[in-house]
């Protein structure tokens, strides 16, 4: 019957004691309390799935029915956040990358990208920064926010200490604004070994 282990003798344990766990009633009050935990997130597959760990072992197609029987439709948070700010008053550095993406030494072209995680209910953003000799992650960082400091900075530093640059460096990015920020232009501007380049639009 493909039930697992656990889930038969919770049951058989608490059968004698709650009888009303197998009736609709009860399942619905509990798919209905997981939902709310859930801050209304949980769609008929994960609230089957908590289910199946209280050892109430249902088809997900019956506890969508249920759910639809309640009026409890899943409200998910947006599915997708924007990182590129680029409508900034920074000033925007050239294309000197230009789709070059080949390079046969250690330490000459390098590139970042901040992009999102969902952790839970929130976004988390991780940002990396790539050498393009060996497309090896040299530094990166998992911020709750998306500060200079906890993004780019935080990954340039730790890529700073992985890995030396050589004369003619060029650290390629978009033109958001983490990258565009005073912070790190000024922190570029004053190394003569360093080259920002940006992306064109779009």
């Amino acid at each position: 019957m493909r039930v697992s282990r656990n889930a038969y003798y919770h049951w058989y344990k608490t059968k004698e004691l709650t009888p009303t766990k197998s009736s609709k009633i009860y399942l619905k009050e509990r798919i209905k309390v997981i939902f709310e935990q859930s801050r209304e997130i949980y769609g008929s597959y994960r609230i089957q799935k908590m289910l199946e760990r209280e050892g109430l072992l249902y088809s997900r197609s019956y506890v969508g029915l249920l759910m639809r029987e309640m009026g409890l439709k899943s409200i998910l948070k947006r599915k997708f956040v924007i990182t590129t700010d680029s409508k900034h008053s920074f000033p925007i550095a050239d294309n000197i990358l230009d789709r070059d993406f080949y390079s046969a030494k250690l330490g000459v072209k390098w590139i970042s990208d901040i992009t999102y995680i969902r952790v839970g209910d929130n976004w988390n953003y991780l940002t990396t920064v790539i050498d393009l000799a060996d497309r090896k992650v040299v530094g990166w960082t998992l911020s709750e926010d998306m500060t200079t400091e906890n993004t780019i900075l935080k990954a340039w530093i730790m890529a700073r200490k992985n890995r030396n640059i050589n004369t003619n460096f060029i650290f390629h990015s978009d033109r958001c604004v983490q990258y565009a920020s005073n912070k790190m232009t000024n922190l570029f501007y004053f190394n003569r070994k360093i080259t920002q380049s940006m992306s064109r639009t779009a």
